[in-house]
């Protein structure tokens, strides 16, 4: 960057702490925008979202409202003159008089590779579908939902124990550098349009889609119960009892050693059980109200026999 910018960010989770951070470090950052505190945890009690906390250890003006579409909140940002607003997992579509108000436009991180995966949830998505890779790109923003033009997007490998949890933090880094690295240029280059008829989509995620379909192959389900870690968990039923799955490992990937469900050993290495193609080891679990456990201390409590099938 050429000349100090003066921006405005807006974020939420932990996924956009690097980048609030780097706009931090390197531009004149006159306000932060988050979502507003909500229940969190077992005792429901009210929690602040990681940007805010990370706003205020950094002395930002932080505010929390109810409402970002419409003129009245476009001319409160207006009126900070600000030259570049940036967003990252803010939450919220942001209306036409917001986005109309920088000079310089809005740009926002996005997890993944656009135009594949648009929308709430891209990191579990690319995981869960089996992708070799992930990514961030950096967007002009319009009013549609991550359908505008990129400037730039950066390619990872997946690892092939790497959950979302894991992806999510590499990537959150990743995305807050690519920024920079586009801000050091901006006004320099126009971004290009994203090809929409290669669009794919990542909606949000909740708690049934957790749920473990036996009759999916080991593969499918490894990349299942990665996916769907930290949150919402995979999940699978014990005689009628729900279980989460935290984590897993494939034991074999083709052939058929019993009905789809059916536990076929259980030892201290972990709960063995049949898929509709290969095997899947369970490493931990978890039951309702009780703490994760590895397969060695969870069987110790919980009698799993042979034979018995889960979901």
């Amino acid at each position: 960057m050429k000349n100090k910018l003066v921006t405005v960010f807006m974020g939420t989770p932990d996924f956009a702490v690097p980048t609030l951070r780097a706009l931090a470090g390197s531009t004149e950052l006159v306000l932060v925008v988050t979502q507003p505190d909500r229940p969190v945890g077992r005792g429901r009690k009210m929690g602040a979202p990681p940007v805010k906390t990370a706003a205020i250890d950094l002395g930002i003006a932080v505010i929390q409202p109810e409402v970002v579409k419409g003129k009245r909140f476009a001319s409160k940002i207006a009126d900070l003159k600000p030259d570049l607003l940036v967003t990252a997992a803010y939450g919220r579509i942001l209306g036409a008089s917001l986005l109309a108000t920088p000079p310089l436009g809005c740009l926002n991180v996005h997890a993944s590779l656009l135009p594949k995966l648009r929308g709430a949830a891209p990191i579990n998505w690319a995981i869960i579908n089996g992708d070799e890779e992930a990514g961030v790109s950096i967007m002009a923003m319009d009013e549609g939902l991550d359908t505008g033009s990129v400037y730039k997007s950066t390619a990872v490998q997946i690892g092939s124990q790497e959950t979302a949890g894991d992806l999510t933090g590499r990537l959150a880094e990743l995305g807050a550098t690519v920024l920079m690295e586009v801000l050091d240029e901006i006004g320099e280059y126009e971004p290009v349009s994203q090809d929409h008829s290669l669009a794919t989509h990542a909606p949000a995620l909740s708690k049934k889609d957790g749920r473990m379909n036996w009759v999916e192959s080991a593969a499918v389900l490894h990349a299942h119960v990665r996916g769907m870690h930290p949150w919402p968990c995979a999940s699978t039923l014990l005689e009628g009892q729900p279980i989460r799955v935290h984590s897993a490992s494939v034991v074999s990937l083709d052939g058929s050693v019993g009905k789809a469900g059916e536990v076929t050993a259980h030892t201290a290495d972990g709960v063995d059980v049949a898929c509709g193609k290969g095997v899947l080891r369970l490493t931990a679990l978890q039951l309702p109200g009780k703490k994760r456990l590895g397969a060695a201390q969870f069987i110790t409590g919980c009698k799993i026999e042979t034979g018995i099938v889960l979901g």
